[in-house]
């Protein structure tokens, strides 16, 4: 069964963001564009949202460290990032042009560690997104969000890992390219590791 994740389409991640990804906004018509043909053909939709709380570890405002930094975070190595998607404001809501979507799954609500895949936190605590997507028959995954250098990768990463038949929509995704190319790198990364990388005009949901 085909399924349609739509990773961190949020508003601190879009334009005006706290952590805003350059030409965010361009993905949004795709992204529509898919929730239709997806809802029309009657496949299985969820969101994933960074629901952080204000006191999270990988906070530069938390840690004493300066924004793009990298540290320790409990012996893990961890990039400090701005404030973002703190729980219940307005910047981890989902961008108010994407069309509802009903399904979410939260992520990265443990001050203590961060979570750029949508399965796992970086220390491997699983989300509610496998056992939600198992339980609906979802096993081949079209895959579109932010950021391509890591949330998005690190969702298709655990994706592949869990057996998933993975899709990367690339004009359904933007990067935050901390280095000149990391995006480039990571489409590379995903398709190494069995991602198979399409553009929104090639899905066929017959």
């Amino acid at each position: 069964m085909k399924g349609f994740l739509i990773v961190d389409v949020q508003n601190d991640f879009c334009e005006g963001g706290s952590l805003e990804v350059r030409s965010a906004g361009e993905i949004i018509p795709v992204i529509n564009r898919l929730i239709d043909e997806f809802t029309d053909a009657g496949k299985t939709i969820v969101a994933t949202m960074d629901w952080h709380p204000s006191n999270h570890g990988s906070f530069a405002s938390n840690s004493g460290g300066n924004i793009g930094e990298i540290g320790d975070l409990h012996g893990m190595s961890q990039i400090w990032w701005p404030d973002h998607c703190v729980q219940g404001t307005f910047g981890a809501e989902l961008h108010p042009q994407l069309k509802p979507v009903k399904n979410k799954i939260h992520k990265g609500t443990n001050p203590e560690v961060d979570s750029y895949s949508g399965f796992y936190s970086a220390s491997r605590d699983e989300t509610d997104l496998d056992n939600f997507l198992k339980e609906r028959s979802v096993d081949e995954l079209y895959v579109v969000g932010l950021a391509t250098d890591y949330c998005v990768k690190f969702t298709v990463m655990d994706a592949l890992e869990l057996g998933y038949k993975v899709y990367l929509v690339a004009d359904g995704c933007r990067g935050v390219n901390l280095s000149p190319g990391d995006s480039d790198l990571a489409l590379k990364e995903m398709e190494m590791k069995g991602a198979v990388i399409i553009n929104s005009q090639d899905i066929n949901l017959v």
